[in-house]
């Protein structure tokens, strides 16, 4: 599961996918559905196809370089701390037992979960 966050880490748009789909691939999606003004991505979503989408919308990418980068292009590391909104997010998610051990068998049945959960996180 992909998932995009507000500042406050409340849940704000999420895709999901297969286990063995790599990061970048679902944040094209997610990016144009929501239409941040800023993004806190770590190096998975470190490409060159995802910052010009960023930029493109006028968003500011604060993703680390990997560490194959020829160049490494800077980050805010300041506002990069901020991060871990989404990790904490994923974990009040989990508090969710049904969403923890994913007992839901079908993707729609599945998102019906994450949508009851971020209800609960929005309505807290």
């Amino acid at each position: 599961m992909h998932l995009m966050v507000d500042a406050l880490g409340l849940p704000v748009a999420f895709e999901i996918t297969e286990g063995q789909r790599h990061d970048n691939q679902a944040a094209p999606v997610l990016i144009a559905r929501t239409g941040p003004t800023c993004l806190l991505g770590d190096k998975g979503y470190d490409s060159n196809a995802i910052r010009d989408q960023l930029s493109g919308i006028g968003c500011e990418a604060v993703i680390p370089s990997k560490a194959n980068r020829v160049e490494a292009l800077p980050h805010d590391e300041h506002l990069y701390k901020s991060r871990n909104e989404v990790e904490c997010t994923f974990n009040l998610l989990k508090h969710a037992r049904r969403f923890a051990t994913r007992y839901e068998k079908t993707d729609k049945c599945f998102a019906a979960i994450i949508n009851l959960v971020a209800t609960v996180l929005w309505t807290r």
